[in-house]
């Protein structure tokens, strides 16, 4: 009798997981028009701290005269401009060679933490950033989609219609594991993820190899809630995992805090070492701060990551309005 009995219990236990599910499904879906409205107004934020840099390149459209050099050749010179002027002059075309960005929330059952110390869970904040982050760079004329899961778009709308692929897919297994797909990416895009990368580093180097292998520019936006990387705790303290089935208990949480640090320290640093490793950035954000901060860091590290970018300003250009 111990075998159905056993069978019985596993069967009820992932009858409670599918109704979780279903109740995250039906929680996310209420929150997303929030979200977006959210994520629209940090980007509208941001936007107005920054200038747009234009540059000369590839384009149709007319940037500026400039004085002719020696050594350029006569085919660039504009002869109409010239002749009313003691000067050569030469048209120059603004850079509107576009970007394509994929874009990854980690929406894994470990990001709905949120501790005493933050106002968002994690999964939230991981939410608002990639859509607002999707809402800039479709500003700034790049195309943008969701790994896996939607094309590369310049629409204006794009961000809703990533809202709207992740709300129809909530219970999907690429938007509940705390990795980014396997999927093959186009040589020279841009990967953006969003996650606590608090995984085992040498998964998340294995996966991550994937992508670097092919050319890709990655950019790694970790969020954490500020207790993840403190342990505020003291005392008796119940520690339970994601699924709410494992617990632990500590009888002095804060005879743990010196260990814990250390190995968090620790695996941060390897992460930066892997994110160097590949020519990627990292940029880690507590929940606890505003979230026009990562974005516009964001923004600054694509800038150093490319050229041409047409809508990063230079550093000494950007002052934040903290919402």
């Amino acid at each position: 009798m111990a075998g159905p009995r056993g069978q019985q219990a596993n069967l009820s236990n992932e009858g409670r997981h599918v109704l979780a599910l279903e109740r995250e499904a039906v929680s996310l879906v209420e929150r997303m028009p929030e979200l977006l409205m959210e994520a629209d107004r940090i980007a509208s934020t941001v936007a107005q701290g920054i200038h747009g840099r234009r540059r000369a390149g590839p384009g149709e459209t007319f940037w500026q005269f400039r004085q002719y050099q020696a050594g350029e050749g006569a085919h660039l010179v504009d002869w109409r401009r010239s002749a009313s002027s003691d000067h050569l002059y030469i048209r120059e075309r603004e850079w509107e060679a576009a970007h394509t960005f994929y874009l990854w929330p980690d929406l894994s059952p470990s990001m709905n933490f949120r501790s005493h110390l933050a106002p968002v869970t994690k999964r939230d904040r991981v939410l608002v950033l990639m859509l607002a982050a999707a809402e800039l760079l479709v500003r700034g004329g790049e195309r943008v989609a969701l790994l896996a899961q939607t094309q590369p778009t310049a629409s204006r709308t794009a961000a809703t219609r990533i809202a709207e692929t992740i709300v129809a897919n909530a219970s999907s297994p690429l938007l509940q594991k705390s990795m980014p797909p396997h999927t093959s990416l186009g040589r020279f895009s841009g990967l953006i993820l969003f996650s606590d990368f608090l995984a085992p580093v040498r998964a998340i180097r294995e996966r991550l190899e994937e992508y670097a292998g092919n050319g890709v520019a990655g950019h790694l936006v970790q969020v954490l809630d500020p207790a993840e990387e403190t342990l505020p705790y003291h005392g008796r303290t119940e520690f339970l995992g994601p699924s709410g089935r494992e617990r632990w208990i500590a009888e002095r949480a804060e005879a743990l805090r010196p260990k814990y640090q250390a190995r968090f320290l620790a695996h941060r640093a390897e992460l930066a070492e892997m994110t160097k490793r590949f020519g990627w950035s990292l940029l880690t954000h507590h929940t606890d701060r505003p979230a026009s901060e990562p974005l516009l860091s964001l923004l600054m590290r694509l800038q150093g990551s490319a050229s041409g970018y047409r809508w990063i300003a230079a550093s000494s250009d950007v002052k934040e309005r903290t919402p």
